[in-house]
């Protein structure tokens, strides 16, 4: 037994990542579509083990290696690969939209709270370790250094929004369903996790050289999953768009911007925010307004 589907998914997408090769990227070169390549690192489709064995010849290393980090980081590059459960299913099954507390160790909720506090630059170890109620040698025990705590910050959000932008990209029956519910899955989660996506869009430039590829990586997968999804609505007629790709980035930071102004004080909630923002993204798209 190698790990579950969603261990090695995880494995898997950070070894490549980490090389800075793209999703597509890899699934041509194990010859399989992007979509396989995606399920595989969602844990939705189990590897064997001569895929396994495929996967880790393209990535240039060796089943061994790569399995290596199931068991967590290790070596001079940062390497962490949190433990994050799906969201729950409400009863019309739209798992992505239900936002329940997340599961974190004291010491990196800790973290967070400092770094959206005084920045990464302003916290400590020992500031972090005054917030969680611990020595220095005990916050040390967990995490090797400052640095391991940032990652698995970017770590943890990456992690849940795959997972809620893929579910919610799944719902959709056509580019314009899913383009809209994508988009509303980006909103929620700049909202309800607003310390993380605040942390996501500020600190990018405090990662080592190694950890900010492959995080940037990781944000290129994402958004490619809306990217392809515009690029097939305008192949479809359904969206009249001039610049796709332009388009896109500017959907995505549209949402990014949420986690900066938004309150929960404010006159509306995410959800109606966040049905306002699909809406807006599709008529920049071309399509018209789309009730919610």
């Amino acid at each position: 037994m190698i790990g579950s589907a969603r261990q090695v998914g995880r494995a898997i997408r950070d070894a490549r990542s980490g090389r800075g090769i793209s999703l597509r990227e890899l699934a041509s070169r194990i010859e399989v579509s992007a979509a396989t390549v995606s399920a595989i690192e969602n844990g939705k489709t189990r590897v064997d083990v001569e895929r396994l064995h495929a996967i880790a010849a393209a990535l240039d290393t060796e089943v061994a290696e790569l399995l290596e980090r199931l068991e967590g980081p290790g070596g001079g590059e940062v390497s962490v690969i949190p433990v994050v459960s799906s969201p729950p299913v409400d009863r019309d099954g739209r798992s992505w939209r239900m936002f329940g507390p997340v599961r974190l160790d004291p010491v990196l909720r800790a973290a967070i709270e400092d770094f959206v506090e005084k920045g990464y630059h302003g916290s400590t170890m020992r500031s972090i370790a005054l917030r969680a109620r611990m020595s220095v040698p005990g916050v040390y025990h967990h995490y090797r250094s400052k640095q391991h705590l940032l990652v698995a910050c970017l770590d943890v959000t990456m992690n849940e929004l795959f997972v809620r932008v893929t579910a919610a990209r799944e719902e959709g029956d056509d580019p314009v369903a899913r383009v809209a519910f994508m988009v509303e899955a980006l909103a929620l989660f700049h909202m309800y996790r607003r310390k993380l996506a605040l942390i996501g869009a500020s600190e990018m430039r405090s990662f080592e050289p190694a950890n900010r590829r492959r995080i940037s990586a990781l944000r290129n997968d994402l958004q490619h999953l809306i990217d392809d999804e515009i690029a097939e609505g305008v192949r479809r007629g359904v969206f009249s768009v001039d610049s796709p790709r332009h388009a896109g980035r500017a959907i995505s930071t549209m949402c990014t911007s949420l986690s900066q102004w938004y309150r929960e004080s404010g006159p509306a909630g995410p959800e109606q925010i966040a049905r306002d923002y699909a809406r807006f993204a599709l008529g920049l798209l071309g399509s018209g307004a789309r009730d919610s």
